[in-house]
């Protein structure tokens, strides 16, 4: 194995010295960007990410490129988004601007990330590859409950059946099916009847008849016509006299009296009298 000395004489490695001396050799950015210090440069690692960032979108956006091409575009294109990520963080640490807040997110908005898996987005003709498209079908969503109040604003008279006979076709149809009904119904009772089989029942008497009386019978017991042609009414009911009145008004009249003037010991003496003298 050649020892370092003689790997520093070759041809090759002259050359890059030349050209590192003379500036022509491009800088490589950091792997890490926690290994950058100075706040320029860190500026144009970012910058440089992001052109290549825009790049690859331009690329991806061609759908006959392959799906295995779509999906490394893809890939690497959520990789370097994150990588910009920690320069800007570390563009912050460095006392630069906060980029997350003041910068612009044209790029991240030409993502679109699958529900419920945040991070990762999906570019261009990626958003279509095979098992892609499924994640994005998002189910319709339920129609919003509704309240109380707006169900009982459809509670009317057609909810609980009271016009339906108002169309003129139901009512014409129930009657063809009672006919019906009725037909049968008397056909089978006479069947019955002929063969015997009903047994002999006792017609119930109609309570609900009305038996008709003559004119001159109600004219006879209600009322009777004087001589002078004045019409007399008979009381079905009993009725006091004049004198009957009387005497019920005095016995009040007497018993307010006792009740107001009379000692407890007086009236109780006097209901005893009274039951002795059988009054």
């Amino acid at each position: 194995m050649a020892r370092n000395a003689e790997k520093a004489m070759t041809t090759l490695a002259r050359w890059r010295n030349m050209q590192m001396d003379q500036g022509k050799v491009k800088e490589r950015r950091p792997f890490l960007a926690s290994e950058e210090n100075d706040l320029g440069k860190s500026e144009k690692w970012r910058q440089q990410i992001i052109r290549e960032v825009a790049k690859k979108v331009s690329q991806i956006q061609n759908a006959g490129l392959g799906e295995f091409r779509i999906r490394d575009l893809n890939d690497e294109i959520n990789k370097l988004l994150r990588e910009k990520k920690h320069w800007e963080e570390r563009i912050r640490e460095l006392g630069g601007p906060d980029y997350e807040k003041v910068g612009p997110k044209m790029l991240d908005q030409e993502g679109k990330e699958v529900p419920g898996n945040r991070g990762y987005k999906y570019f261009g003709a990626a958003k279509d590859l095979p098992g892609v498209r499924e994640l994005f079908e998002q189910e319709p969503p339920a129609p919003p409950r509704r309240t109380r109040a707006e169900l009982y604003k459809e509670v009317d008279a057609d909810y609980y059946g009271y016009r339906d006979e108002d169309d003129g076709v139901l009512v014409p149809l129930e009657q063809d099916l009672e006919k019906e009904v009725v037909a049968e119904t008397v056909a089978d009772w006479r069947s019955q009847k002929e063969a015997g089989l009903l047994k002999d029942v006792e017609e119930e008497e109609d309570i609900y008849a009305v038996e008709e009386e003559s004119d001159e019978e109600e004219t006879g017991d209600s009322k009777m016509e004087t001589e002078e042609g004045q019409q007399q009414f008979i009381a079905h009911v009993p009725v006091p006299s004049q004198k009957e009145v009387e005497e019920a008004l005095l016995r009040r009249k007497k018993m307010e009296l006792l009740q107001k003037y009379a000692s407890d010991s007086l009236l109780e003496q006097s209901k005893e009298a009274k039951t002795l003298m059988g009054l």
